[in-house]
């Protein structure tokens, strides 16, 4: 089984998955696949040799338990991985000074459930409210230093704003001729 070194790493991680989104899901567009019942892992959970979890922590080979690893598994590909790691790192970090417990392995195949009724709470949904959770979490904060969070939330909020007054063709097609 995994030590409760371990165990604390993962509770930070997922206690700090909110704030860590913005940076590991930077775009706008990010949050198109960060959906319930789609490729990556929205709900806020651990388990082993799941997939559809947040955190998956893949088989254990027999006398090779020490080298286990845990995957974050929603990190998008346009992610600047320097940041990505020191957020990840700082969460995990975290919870191991805080001795944070996490929750119960899910088991279950999350693409499929309905994560409301499961108790789950699933990442922001889009980068305002993940730029939201970042402005709540001083840990992650910390991690990225005051210059570097300052000018990554402010760049963010306006690519947010921008976002926000855009007018899309799709609108354009599906309400101009309605309205």
């Amino acid at each position: 089984g995994l030590s409760q070194t371990a165990l604390h790493f993962i509770a930070g991680q997922l206690a700090h998955a909110p704030a860590l989104t913005p940076i590991i899901a930077p775009l706008v567009n990010s949050y198109k696949r960060l959906v319930p019942g789609y490729e990556a892992p929205v709900y806020i959970s651990w388990g082993r040799t799941n997939r559809s979890a947040l955190i998956r922590i893949p088989r254990i080979t027999t006398g090779r338990h020490k080298s286990t690893r845990c995957e974050l598994r929603c990190p998008d590909p346009s992610c600047n991985p320097y940041l990505a790691f020191a957020v990840m790192l700082a969460a995990g970090l975290d919870g191991i000074e805080n001795k944070i417990q996490p929750p119960m392995p899910a088991e279950e195949d999350l693409y499929h459930v309905d994560g409301t009724r499961a108790g789950l709470e699933t990442l922001p949904g889009d980068l305002g409210d993940a730029i939201e959770a970042l402005r709540d979490d001083e840990v992650i904060q910390d991690a990225l230093g005051q210059h570097v969070y300052e000018r990554y939330v402010e760049a963010k909020t306006l690519e947010w704003q921008e976002y926000l007054r855009y007018v899309s063709r799709w609108e354009l097609d599906r309400y101009l001729k309605v309205y």
